[in-house]
């Protein structure tokens, strides 16, 4: 979900042919892009890159589109750097549901497989909710992502996946007749062949609103992000990934920077719409990464100085990993998690997390619905926002979103989303 930014886009516009590190760099940087005045600012390390201008020129004097060329050479790029890292990541385990010692719940938050889902827990008490919801919210501040199972019934899920791949048939069609620009019902999204990030309307569907009430009011989603942000928290991206066979493994990456002394900026839900097996490409995360220490190493793609002489040592220094950057040191060296998920279940994570997409192998298309919150105290979070225009700009309010799907769930209407 990295997206290249206009000011990163003229940096490397007359690049066509150019060394893989250092696009893969300036590709990275666009995970830890510098805030505008209303937010805090960070610092990034800016990487020079030298071609000749002659060859850009010949081609623009040709006619050829410089921007599609410099897309088509960044996302060969991008993939070989994501094979690489995929070498890079062996310690790998699935995402597991967290076991909670809170009275009157149980492993993964109180629903079991074999209980009806997110939409049969309307019974549960809301202090029996916000306890859940603090314990989860400790476990998430600690690790930087985990796993609530079966926020969404299998008939919701089935329901909304249904709907979003038909709406995103019609999206497609319409943007190819012209009558819409594609922003204006897709995102932008790191590697696009074979991949697409779907914005959501809200209010124009039941299946979307009742999916938001299970996920929001009848598991602990809700009251775990209510116990960080508070019932302040904005609904800043509404959307949905969808990975279709032959989609290649995405570049390791946060969707938003660290800033020295503040916390996190928002928390990204990713409900799956099918079970994800691991030859579908499930999302990979690096836990414990949301720290200073991490994102430092990450930012570092310099190659360690050797100081081998001969060109033996040369090769087993490199075999042995002596050489890597504090980049690859980090990704070789944390252990990961894949997300793993049944249908209905859902990986939270914060949005300084490194993570990635990986490659789709399977011969079906993967759907995760998602939506993110963000602390009410932060102006620009770090990235472009998934989310319709209209949707982001009414800034709707996690509490008062919530107490309107109470409504929807009791059949007195949901005159917000309304």
């Amino acid at each position: 979900r990295s997206f290249l930014s206009p000011a990163r886009h003229r940096e490397i516009r007359t690049i066509i042919h150019h060394d893989d590190n250092a696009i893969v760099n300036v590709i990275a940087r666009t995970s830890h892009p510098t805030t505008s005045s209303s937010a805090t600012s960070t610092t990034t390390t800016s990487t020079t890159i030298t071609t000749s201008s002659s060859s850009s020129s010949s081609l623009m004097m040709a006619g050829v589109d410089v921007s599609n060329l410099l897309y088509e050479e960044q996302e060969k790029l991008i993939v070989r750097r994501g094979q690489l890292e995929q070498t890079f990541v062996t310690r790998t385990r699935p995402l597991e549901p967290t076991v909670l010692k809170v009275r009157g719940t149980g492993k993964a938050g109180g629903f079991g497989k074999s209980s009806s889902g997110g939409g049969s827990r309307g019974k549960s008490s809301r202090g029996s909710t916000r306890a859940e919801g603090k314990a989860h919210a400790k476990v998430l501040r600690r690790e930087g992502v985990m796993r609530i199972d079966n926020v969404l019934s299998e008939e919701t899920a089935d329901g909304v996946r249904e709907y979003l791949y038909d709406l995103r048939r019609r999206s497609e069609r319409e943007v190819g007749e012209g009558k819409l620009q594609p922003i204006q019902r897709f995102a932008n999204v790191l590697l696009k062949r074979n991949r697409c990030d779907l914005t959501i309307p809200l209010g124009q569907d039941e299946i979307i609103t009742k999916a938001l009430e299970e996920a929001l009011c009848n598991s602990p989603l809700g009251a775990t992000i209510s116990s960080i942000f508070g019932d302040g928290a904005i609904l800043h991206e509404f959307s949905c990934l969808m990975s279709d066979p032959s989609s290649q493994r995405q570049v390791i990456h946060p969707d938003t920077p660290y800033v020295d002394g503040k916390g996190p900026s928002l928390y990204t839900c990713f409900i799956a719409l099918q079970d994800v097996t691991s030859d579908m490409g499930p999302t990979v995360w690096l836990p414990r990464t949301h720290n200073k220490e991490s994102h430092e190493a990450f930012k570092d793609a310099t190659p360690s100085a050797t100081t081998a002489t001969t060109s033996t040592t040369t090769a087993t220094a490199e075999e042995e990993g002596e050489n890597d950057s504090p980049k690859d040191r980090l990704i070789k060296t944390k252990p990961a998690v894949l997300g793993l998920l049944s249908k209905g279940d859902c990986g939270i994570f914060d949005s300084r997390t490194l993570h990635c997409g990986s490659a789709n192998g399977s011969d079906a298309s993967r759907a995760l619905f998602y939506f993110s919150f963000k602390d009410p105290a932060v102006g620009y979070a770090g990235n472009p926002a998934s989310i319709r225009r209209e949707l982001g700009g009414a800034n709707v309010g996690l509490g008062d979103l919530m107490e309107d799907l109470t409504s929807f769930g009791r059949g007195k209407g949901s005159p917000l989303i309304d």
